[in-house]
Formats: structure tokens, C-alpha cells, sequence
């Protein structure tokens, strides 16, 4: 079943929803999106934008405000979907940042203070899994590493379109960068089902398109 801007696939095993965001307003808020915030600064700016070198033309969202206080991330939300176990899956081009340029997937988010987040970061060039439990973010060892690790290293092209997958069943969730598998962690603090999202920090201006969530029963 087709409609605009969105498509959805039906299976006996769940259900898959891309959204592209193509019929959306330019410059405003896309449908079915809450804007939101974990810590403090300026407000978030999320918007529809049009972009010729999208990968589904013509639009993307894009969260565009530049407030540099570091501990500033915004958040846009999914209202309609809840998933416990499934896929998520984003395309992200950063655009600008002088602190940050990042980009995230949120997942199991139960409001601003408590989810989990995976985020690429361009000007670090790494990957790294964090859960935000009580407003504190926290970031969560791969697999196989010492306690301490930091995510994984990882090229991460500026102005440049890539993917950033995360599966989540139960406590386990598996991440991967342009298709290929990067890293997996475990844990279980949050172990309902939540919402879904996008995620930057700081000043990262930042271009999201094809956002897609597959559950899993």
C-alpha cells in the first residue's frame, strides 16, 4: 500500500514503514513528528527541506538551529510508531558544525531523559551506542571490548550521504554503518517498547531522508 511521502510493507512476520518526507511542507515541522530535547541550550529547529541530492527527492528533515552549548541534543520523534524489537534505519548527510557534526537513531525512547541512541560523528569519525537514563548519558561498550571503550572507530564522510542501521531484540542490538555490521552491545535498562527517532547534538546541522523502522513480533 503507497501513499505519499510514505510506503508501507505488510508481512505475516510484522510490519516495515519507509517515510521520505517528499510530501511534506518545505519549512515546517514534518507530519506525525514531535521535536523535543535532552538537556539544556537553545530550542531545536527541525524542518522540511528540499535538497536535490537527497535519495528520494525532494525533501529531507533537517534539524538546522547552530547553538554550540555541548550538551544539547535534539530529538525528533516518530509519534506512530512503538516498537519493543525491530530495525530502524536513517540516511544522514551533516552539513556544518563546529563542536559537533553528528547524527543519531533513537530507539525504546520512553521521553526526552530516558532512551537509547547510536550517533555517528563526523568530525570524530566514530560510531558510538548510548542509553539516556534519567537525562544522563551514558555510552555502552561493544561486545568483546574492555568496559571503557568508546564505540568504534569509523569514517565518517562529511556532506555526504551515508546509513546508520540499528537492531534492537531484547538486550541486544547490533549497528551498521552503510550496511556493514560495525559493532554489537548488550543491555537491558530499558526493556519496553518505545518510540523512535532522530538525534544531533550541539551545532550539528544535519539532513535525514528514508527514515525506516521494521518490527519485529
Amino acid at each position: 500500500m503507497l501513499r505519499f511521502g510514505c510506503m508501507f510493507i505488510l508481512a505475516c512476520s510484522g510490519w516495515a514503514q519507509t517515510i521520505t518526507f517528499d510530501s511534506a511542507k518545505a519549512g515546517s515541522v514534518a507530519p506525525d513528528w514531535t521535536v523535543a530535547m535532552t538537556h539544556e541550550g537553545g530550542p531545536p529547529k527541525w524542518e522540511v527541506v528540499n535538497d536535490p541530492s537527497a535519495p528520494s527527492k525532494p525533501n529531507v528533515f533537517a534539524q538546522v538551529s547552530t547553538d554550540k552549548t555541548s550538551g544539547r541534543f535534539p530529538l525528533a520523534i516518530y509519534e506512530k510508531a512503538v516498537l519493543l524489537n525491530g530495525t530502524v534505519t536513517v540516511r544522514f548527510k551533516t552539513i556544518s558544525g563546529e563542536r559537533d557534526q553528528a547524527a543519531g537513531l533513537v530507539w525504546r525512547y520512553k521521553d526526552p531523559d530516558n532512551y537509547y541512541i547510536v550517533r555517528a560523528n563526523a568530525l570524530e569519525d566514530n560510531v558510538v551506542l548510548y542509553k539516556v537514563e534519567g537525562g544522563k548519558r551514558i555510552s555502552l561498550a561493544p561486545k568483546g571490548t574492555p568496559s571503557r571503550t568508546y564505540g568504534v572507530r569509523h569514517k565518517v564522510p562529511k556532506t555526504a550521504w551515508c546509513a546508520l542501521t540499528v537492531s534492537f531484540d531484547g538486550p541486544r542490538f547490533e549497528v551498521f554503518f552503510d550496511g556493514t555490521k560495525i559493532m554489537e552491545v548488550e543491555d537491558a535498562t530499558f526493556t519496553t517498547a518505545g518510540k523512535s527517532g532522530l538525534w544531533t547534538k550541539a551545532d550539528s546541522v544535519t539532513y535525514f531522508d528514508d527514515f525506516r523502522i521494521e518490527k519485529k513480533d
